[in-house]
């Protein structure tokens, strides 16, 4: 066991920095970016700009140092200047970035001139006192430069995974509480009515997406069920303005704990149906193949009781492969939300994600894929570790 963690954290360590690498190049290659929009601008003459604004952009995205440089000091905070060997500082002239391109002779401090395709070159010396995180390897996120300009990204994501949190694990409790048994009941009693009506329901949910949900529950469980006079739901965000009157519910006051509940109820509800939609069929199908197994006839031709083939043997063999589906909870508690909270402007993760790529705010949007990439990790290992759980046969080495 200690062997196979070993090499599974160590592979998982080279993982995490070949896919940051991936997305950090894939994410600033991407066309568009605040750039494309300072061109669009003066080349339709809608905002007079002064000669200086391309190079401030520049600088503050740190478009003017190359990218393997740029992934560095993302990653580890460095180069921030010149290396400094035994009190010397070595390389100050390295040319690590172009601050604008151009045909142009450089000449260095020692007489040598050069021909350069690069006007305006950013050397080592010039990173001396720039203004850099100490890297996310640190847990230093950096900070933010659309979103909230200036602020470390680590608040940003403290103020918003609380409720991303909250949603996808009420969500995911709510469905493995209910499809766990109802999958292995319409196994167990196949083709009765039970399992054609829960079947169709659960090819229902699992094959329109969540955007068809949301908005479905918005256009009939909230203003329509108002003007009823029926139990309704709020048609988004996070809490109310002033007290509202819902029937049974009674008077809920602004920013109570049943006013965020409320909020949240038909969010959470529509999550839940998308995974346990899904969930039912797999389960289904999982237990329906072990029932076919020997081990399952041998157990009921020794007099067990039906109830004890079913937990013991047939349950526990069809839930290995569940395993691996249900560990992919652990990534959704940071971003598996994002259209669900996009729908009703919930202010959590995933509306946030999508407000930093759209915003071009990469510091934040590199955040969200690198805590989502090392909890998909670290969800493949415990998968591993649950295998053993559920059956005794399986062993790491």
């Amino acid at each position: 066991m200690v062997n196979f963690l070993v090499r599974r954290i160590a592979a998982m360590i080279v993982m995490l920095m070949i896919t940051t690498f991936v997305a950090y190049n894939l994410l600033n290659l991407a066309p568009g970016g605040p750039l494309a929009e300072l061109l669009q601008q003066q080349q339709n003459n809608t905002n007079r700009l002064d000669p200086g604004a391309y190079d401030r952009i520049m600088q503050r995205y740190e478009f003017d140092i190359y990218l393997m440089p740029r992934y560095t000091r993302w990653l580890i905070g460095w180069p921030n200047g010149p290396i400094n060997l035994f009190g010397q500082e070595m390389f100050g002239g390295t040319q690590v970035g172009c601050l604008r391109e151009g045909r142009t002779i450089l000449k260095y401090p020692d007489g040598r001139e050069v021909v350069s395709d690069c006007e305006s070159p950013v050397f080592l010396n010039d990173l001396k006192g720039r203004a850099v995180s100490n890297g996310i390897l640190r847990l230093d996120f950096g900070t933010s430069q659309g979103i909230l300009r200036g602020r470390p990204v680590s608040e940003l994501l403290n103020s918003r995974i609380g409720l991303t949190m909250l949603l996808q694990g009420l969500s995911s409790l709510i469905a493995l509480i209910i499809a766990v048994p109802l999958g292995v009941i319409t196994a167990v009693r196949q083709y009765s009515k039970l399992d054609y009506v829960t079947t169709a329901i659960a090819f229902l949910g699992s094959s329109l997406p969540t955007l068809f949900w949301g908005l479905m529950g918005l256009m009939f469980l909230t203003q329509p069920l108002k003007e009823a006079g029926l139990p309704y739901f709020p048609p988004g965000t996070l809490s109310s303005n002033f007290a509202e009157t819902v029937p049974i519910l009674g008077t809920i006051k602004p920013e109570s704990p049943l006013d965020y509940l409320w909020h949240v109820a038909l969010p959470v509800s529509i999550l839940a149906f998308v995974s346990l939609s899904g969930w039912i069929r797999f389960i289904r199908a999982s237990v329906l193949e072990v029932l076919k197994q020997d081990y399952v006839r041998t157990a009921r031709a020794k007099g067990l009781t039906e109830r004890l083939v079913i937990v013991k043997h047939a349950v526990r063999n069809a839930l290995i492969p569940f395993i691996t589906l249900v560990v992919t909870i652990l990534p959704g508690l940071v971003s598996g939300a994002i259209i669900t909270e996009q729908i009703f402007s919930l202010p959590g993760v995933g509306n946030l994600l999508v407000g930093a790529i759209y915003g071009a705010d990469y510091s934040v949007a590199m955040a969200i894929l690198l805590i989502s990439v090392f909890l998909t990790l670290i969800a493949y290992i415990l998968a591993d570790i649950l295998y053993t759980v559920a059956d005794p046969r399986i062993r790491l080495r």
